[in-house]
């Protein structure tokens, strides 16, 4: 007796229905199964059956995963509008083939009665229009990307082959989810604000546009009552001529009332020093109208280190910028040619130099890339100055004393960027880290300020000039949040004040030491004024009269005094921190929270201040900050909700990669704003 084998079948002719997809043809005998590949259930597979039975088991099958019901969807309602196009027949080639037949998507006709009726079940989960629209606004949002996108036509094509019963938005609609979701995230921020009792430090940093448009961004910076790290972007404000120094500061007030932070803001930071004086004083001034400022101001206004170095680097590269010239130019001459290159790094080779490094041009735009090729050509300066011996075409030779200039400049900047580097790494960095590198700059300064090389020193010091404005400005807050690092605290200023201070190191040691006493001294009058307010002294259950009750009140504010007195004093007195890698002062600060009660008030808010308010590009840049094309052309409002709404899902994003997935029950939330 004779089993039939199962035998795939040799088609005679192409399959070309896409639910074959889910299908393996066999025959067994004389009869043509149409295996499912999810479930191996058969059913009929002749060419007599047609394929709308395979279809209706595809959409009922409960164990095939991750595939495109789409194919499936088009070729039902093809049947049903003749008129439509099936849409994942439609390919990029063909649009560039045929683009008038691709134009009129309108021609993707839907019946919307029909959608509503047929609800596309994958096991359990159903399609659902409305998620899906604000899901795309918040990844246009999130990435940042044009609203326009909504338009492209490759977009378009994607989403229906992806789902079909997707209703695409105009630009207009995609903008109005952007706003729902902006004013839902923006309520979120708005209450943490509100319900935290600490201070704010604030960020406040210039755009510009391609078209020199001017825009204020203004960041908020706390760490909230767990110790962590907050930053948020709160305004984007569009500016325009009215916008004068004078009238910038009654913006940045308008925000701060708006967001209810004028009595809980402790600093603000701005990016220059030679500029933005008008608008920090008269808001200093407006905020000293409620309520006194700590240390009468002196943590107030804050400068951007990042920003500062920066411009110092800017001195010394165009100090530097004939010969500069020179080299960027030998490089592009050895870099023309394969041959040249060859003949190049063989003349090295041959005096000695083995470096693993390779000639590379600069981008002018990016400094450190421009401190690279600085870099990188002096290793091979003693093969530049045989090149021309070998290749009589080179002719931009460079003299010995432009080579030790290069050599000492390129020197400097190095420093600049290692700083740099140290104050971007990390994406919150806290106050601390910052008093020993600026400290560093300065002590490098003064070296070579007294170097006996004329150029050298007039570089030197017109690089100082500018660095004293920033050092004048923050040096008190600079050295009040490295006081606050256990592995630092009074040791780290005597270490270097009198490396800065030559003469007179100890008065300027003992003005810290005081600052910082004053200071405590002004947090601890402010904890006390708390703690009558919210104190809770012991008394009878009965209501009667408690005749102690006044040893209890003198009992507690003298505990309260002794433990004031001692707290600065205890912190300073004990040994420091040993210092290691992996330290995070904020984790150590909340440990210790019940050691020095008043001292961690002080580190909370001392230690947000963002001393520095520039990322690793920008801070590498010789450019400010540009804004995108995509966001010029909307009106203020949007061009707001865009960039606040982009940070605020970043950080969300960050500490849930799943957030997306949150935001099931955001329509009905959105229809009630």
């Amino acid at each position: 007796m004779e089993v039939a084998i199962e035998t795939p079948v040799k088609k005679p002719k192409r399959l070309t229905s896409a639910v074959w997809n889910h299908f393996e043809r066999v025959r067994k005998a004389d009869i043509c199964y149409a295996v499912c590949i999810h479930c191996k259930k058969k059913l009929s597979g002749s060419s007599n059956s047609g394929t709308t039975h395979l279809r209706n088991h595809l959409i009922r099958c409960l164990k095939r995963s991750n595939f495109d019901v789409s194919q499936i969807l088009a070729a039902k309602r093809k049947r049903k509008d003749n008129n439509s196009l099936d849409l994942p027949n439609v390919s990029y080639d063909e649009v560039k083939r045929k683009a008038e037949a691709i134009i009129p998507l309108a021609a993707y006709r839907y019946d919307n009665e029909q959608r509503k009726d047929e609800a596309v079940n994958l096991g359990s989960i159903k399609f659902d229009q409305e998620r899906s629209r604000l899901d795309l606004a918040r990844m246009i949002m999130l990435h940042g990307y044009p609203l326009g996108m909504v338009d492209h036509l490759g977009f378009k094509i994607f989403i229906k082959n992806l789902q079909p019963s997707f209703e695409i938005l105009t630009n207009s609609g995609v903008e109005y989810d952007c706003m729902k979701i902006y004013e839902k995230e923006k309520q979120k921020v708005y209450d943490m604000i509100r319900n935290f009792n600490g201070r704010i430090s604030m960020g406040v940093g210039k755009w510009v546009s391609p078209e020199n448009e001017e825009y204020m961004c203004l960041t908020a910076n706390f760490v909230d009552a767990e110790w962590k790290f907050q930053k948020k972007t709160l305004n984007f404000i569009t500016l325009d001529s009215s916008h004068t120094d004078d009238t910038l500061s009654e913006v940045v007030i308008k925000c701060l009332m708006n967001w209810e932070i004028d009595r809980k803001l402790f600093s603000l930071t701005f990016d220059d020093c030679s500029i933005n004086d008008e608008v920090a004083r008269g808001v200093k001034d407006w905020i000293s109208q409620s309520k006194p400022l700590l240390k009468n101001g002196e943590l107030f206004d804050v400068r951007c280190a990042s920003h500062v170095l920066k411009s110092l680097v800017q001195e010394a590269i165009e100090a530097l910028e004939e010969v500069c010239c020179k080299i960027r130019e030998s490089v592009r001459y050895v870099k023309s040619s394969q041959a040249t290159q060859g003949k190049f790094y063989e003349i090295a080779s041959d005096v000695g130099i083995n470096s693993e490094k390779r000639l590379c041009l600069d981008t002018p735009m990016m400094w450190n890339s421009t401190h690279l090729m600085l870099e990188t050509a002096l290793e091979y300066r003693g093969a530049f100055s045989l090149l021309q011996e070998h290749d009589p075409a080179y002719y931009t030779t460079l003299s010995e004393e432009e080579w030790e200039l290069a050599n000492t400049v390129t020197s400097c900047i190095k420093l600049f960027v290692e700083i740099i580097s140290v104050f971007t790494v990390n994406k919150h960095p806290t106050a601390n880290i910052y008093f020993p590198e600026i400290c560093d700059v300065h002590i490098q300064l003064i070296e070579w300020c007294k170097s006996p090389n004329e150029f050298i020193c007039s570089m030197a010091l017109k690089m100082k000039m500018e660095f004293d404005k920033y050092w004048s400005k923050c040096r008190f807050s600079l050295t009040v949040a490295a006081i606050l690092d256990p592995r630092f605290k009074m040791k780290l200023v005597e270490y270097y004040y009198p490396q800065i201070y030559p003469s007179g190191a100890q008065n300027y040691i003992k003005q810290v030491s005081d600052g910082m006493r004053e200071l405590f001294n002004e947090y601890s009058v402010g904890s006390a004024s708390l703690d009558q307010g919210c104190s809770s002294l012991p008394s009878t259950s009965n209501g009667t009269r408690d005749r102690l009750r006044g040893f209890d009140k003198f009992l507690h504010e003298s505990s309260q005094s002794h433990s004031i007195v001692s707290d600065l004093e205890k912190y300073l007195e004990e040994p420091i921190f040993p210092r290691n890698h992996d330290f995070n002062i904020l984790n150590w600060w909340k440990v210790h929270t019940a050691r020095y009660p008043i001292l961690s008030m002080m580190a909370r808010d001392i230690l947000c201040i963002p001393f520095s308010t520039l990322t690793s590009e920008l801070a590498f840049s010789t450019r400010g900050r540009v804004l995108p094309n995509h966001l010029i052309s909307l009106n203020a409002d949007t061009r707001e909700a865009l960039v606040c709404g982009q940070d605020w899902m970043h950080i969300e994003s960050e500490v849930d990669p799943n957030q997306f997935s949150s935001y099931t029950a955001l329509p009905v939330v959105a229809e009630a704003i």
